[in-house]
């Protein structure tokens, strides 16, 4: 299963939503340490894709250049996304240079810490960075624990691992976007995993029970079943 999806930011302008033709969308909701760094156009663009039927997700540009910076960046953006609910993962965007001119052991404990924040509250969260920038800078948990999101766009990547989603270009042209958009591809049917387990401001879905009638020595017992 391929999915193919778009990301987009306040760069994009105003988007008319409508005339959109996409799978999914991640919009930006913000960056850095203060919810007042919400994107300008998060709001909006969370309205359109709610009001066209567009599944969609959300991302958070990191500065931090320390786990204390990270903690500080995941409940800003906690307070931005409150209230919505989201049917893809909410991604920890990490590809300033300065961050990653910490090292692999300072990024990884940054990664860390926003998703675990994010998750203890109720989120699926996933990882963007550029398929060079992973391979170098996260250690081996990082590989295995989270879900990904990788940048190429002269191949597709090769990072070692399994991941999610594939961001393949940067200068899509899609219907009510002026200018380029970031095009993307989905491995993963996320909207099923996230709805399933009751994240991303979903409840839990239960398993649906039926009752069943069954004769047993001339008597008809009546039980609840889960199938």
């Amino acid at each position: 299963m391929i999915k193919n999806g778009i990301d987009v930011s306040e760069w994009q302008g105003d988007i008319d939503w409508k005339r959109v033709k996409t799978d999914f969308a991640i919009i930006r909701a913000g960056y850095g340490r203060f919810s007042s760094q919400a994107d300008d156009k998060f709001s909006a663009n969370y309205t359109g894709c709610t009001e066209a039927k567009i599944p969609c997700g959300a991302y958070w540009f990191s500065y931090a250049k320390s786990s204390d910076d990270a903690k500080r960046e995941a409940e800003a953006c906690l307070e931005v996304i409150r209230g919505k609910r989201f049917e893809y993962p909410i991604f920890y965007d990490v590809e300033d240079s300065r961050i990653l001119a910490l090292g692999k052991t300072a990024v990884s404990s940054i990664i860390r810490t926003f998703i675990g924040t994010l998750e203890a509250a109720g989120y699926f969260v996933g990882l963007y960075m550029s398929a060079d920038a992973f391979t170098e800078y996260t250690e081996d948990d990082i590989r295995r624990r989270y879900a990904l999101w990788i940048a190429d766009y002269s191949r597709k990547p090769d990072i070692g691992t399994g991941y999610g989603m594939w961001q393949r270009s940067s200068t899509g042209k899609i219907s009510g976007i002026s200018g380029n958009v970031d095009l993307d591809e989905a491995y993963e049917d996320y909207p099923k995993i996230i709805r399933e387990a009751g994240l991303n401001g979903f409840t839990k879905e239960e398993t649906p029970k039926h009752k069943l009638s069954v004769i047993i020595d001339g008597k008809t017992i009546i039980k609840d079943y889960e199938f």
